[in-house]
């Protein structure tokens, strides 16, 4: 190797050292100067995942509850300790065994509270249980979002036509939309039943 060789050959490690050292120098003055935001980062990194985990931890140990709350329930209906259970790790689900206590119970107080629930279907078939005359059905019936929509109508035909008012009876049952699974119900009653 020649002499020139062995200069441009410490030149360049030279120059590979240097370009080192001035890119540790540049990262060591951007750690210092966001050394705290990079930390505070860390931290809130670290916290938020910890949070999440104890999140999804505490709602999976109500799930447990409620559900042992509930089979709990169901050997022993009376049991007043699982039924406050039930209540705080699930109002949702203690909302519904209300509902079927209510009416197996025929408990009309109990039904008109649970009409007021957060669950809407929970409410929804709690007016329904509630509705035991024409009167009442109609009501039910004209709620835009009635799940027994079309039942408490043929009910409500039904009711009438007990009383003797065929046209009201009719007019219930045209209101039974076709798609609908009572709709030959309907049809048999206008037939048959509604003369």
């Amino acid at each position: 190797m020649s002499l020139k060789t062995n200069i441009d050959m410490v030149k360049e490690e030279l120059n590979s050292e240097e370009k080192f050292f001035e890119k540790a120098v540049m990262t060591e003055r951007f750690i210092k100067k966001y050394k705290k935001i990079m930390i505070a980062s860390a931290v809130a990194l670290v916290a938020l995942v910890a949070l999440n985990i104890a999140y999804d931890v505490h709602k999976q140990n109500l799930k447990d509850d409620s559900n042992k709350a509930l089979a709990m329930l169901l050997e022993d209906s009376t049991n007043s300790e699982a039924l406050q259970t039930l209540k705080e790790s699930s109002s949702d689900l203690y909302d519904v065994w209300m509902l079927s206590q209510a009416t197996l119970s025929k408990d009309a107080a109990a039904l008109k509270e649970l009409t007021h629930s957060q669950d809407m279907i929970v409410a929804d078939l709690a007016a329904y249980e509630l509705a035991h005359d024409a009167k009442t059905l109609d009501e039910y019936a004209s709620k835009q979002d009635a799940i027994y929509r079309d039942l408490a109508l043929v009910r409500s035909a039904v009711y009438l036509i007990h009383e003797n008012k065929i046209d009201e009876a009719h007019s219930k049952l045209s209101k039974i939309s076709t798609e609908s699974s009572w709709k030959k119900v309907a049809e048999a009653l206008s037939h048959y039943g509604v003369k």
